[in-house]
């Protein structure tokens, strides 16, 4: 088992490169999470346009009347 980071990425010079480091990182992610997103809202699309029927009515007086006793 070999812990002695040699295949980290190297971050020699202290605080900025370790920003700048981080700031990728947060672009990358930040980037496959709006693919993820993008993807998620063409799948929904494409399912709810070929899912969208006309609901049948059971009848049309369901609800109409509302017998309230006071």
């Amino acid at each position: 088992m070999n812990i002695s980071g040699s295949n980290l990425p190297a971050m020699s010079g202290g605080g900025e490169s370790a920003e700048l480091y981080s700031a990728a990182l947060a672009k990358k992610q930040q980037k496959a999470e709006g693919a993820a997103a993008l993807a998620l809202i063409e799948g929904a699309a494409v399912n709810s346009s070929a899912a969208q029927t006309p609901a049948k009515s059971v009848t049309a007086t369901l609800g109409n009347n509302i017998n309230v006793y006071v």
